[in-house]
C-alpha cells in the first residue's frame, strides 16, 4: 500500500485520442500501471498512474493539455472473493468517503491492484493499516 501521484487529463472524446497518448508515453519510456477513461458526448476524463508522472505532466502540458495531479491510494490486494470488502468496511467505519476508484487484476493473478481516490489520505492510511 502507497499514496501514488495520479494524473487526469481532459481529452477530446474521439477516435486515435488515447492511441496518440499511449504512443507519446511509450516514446518518452513512461510505463502505464492504471487507467481509467470516463467519457461525456464530446470529452472524456483519462486518469493515469505512472511510472514518471512528472515527466508525462510536463509532456502533456507541453502539448497544451489540461493535466490535474492528484494524490491516490494504491493497494495491491490479494485477488480472492471478501478482500476489497474488507479495505472499503474500515474505510467506512473511519468516515472515509471514496470519491472514485478502479482496479486490476484477472483471472489466474493471485494480486489484483486496487486505486482509490478519497476523501482524506492520511485518514484513509490508518484506517487501513489498523492504526
Amino acid at each position: 500500500m502507497k499514496v501514488t501521484t495520479q494524473l487526469a487529463i481532459f481529452l477530446r472524446n474521439k477516435p486515435g485520442v488515447l492511441a496518440s497518448i499511449c504512443d507519446g508515453l511509450s516514446k518518452a519510456k513512461i510505463n502505464i500501471h492504471g487507467m481509467s477513461v470516463v467519457d461525456a458526448n464530446d470529452h472524456a476524463v483519462l486518469r493515469l498512474v505512472l511510472s514518471n508522472p512528472r515527466t508525462a505532466a510536463h509532456l502533456f502540458g507541453e502539448a497544451g493539455m489540461l493535466v490535474i495531479e492528484s494524490e491516490i491510494i494504491q493497494l495491491s490486494l490479494p485477488n480472492k472473493p471478501g478482500t476489497l470488502a474488507k479495505v472499503t468496511m474500515k474505510l467506512a467505519r473511519a468516515k472515509v468517503n471514496i470519491e472514485y476508484a478502479y482496479a486490476g487484476g484477472g483471472s489466474g493473478v493471485n494480486r489484483s491492484t486496487v486505486f482509490l481516490k478519497v476523501s482524506d489520505t492520511k485518514k484513509a492510511m490508518r484506517a487501513i493499516k489498523g492504526k
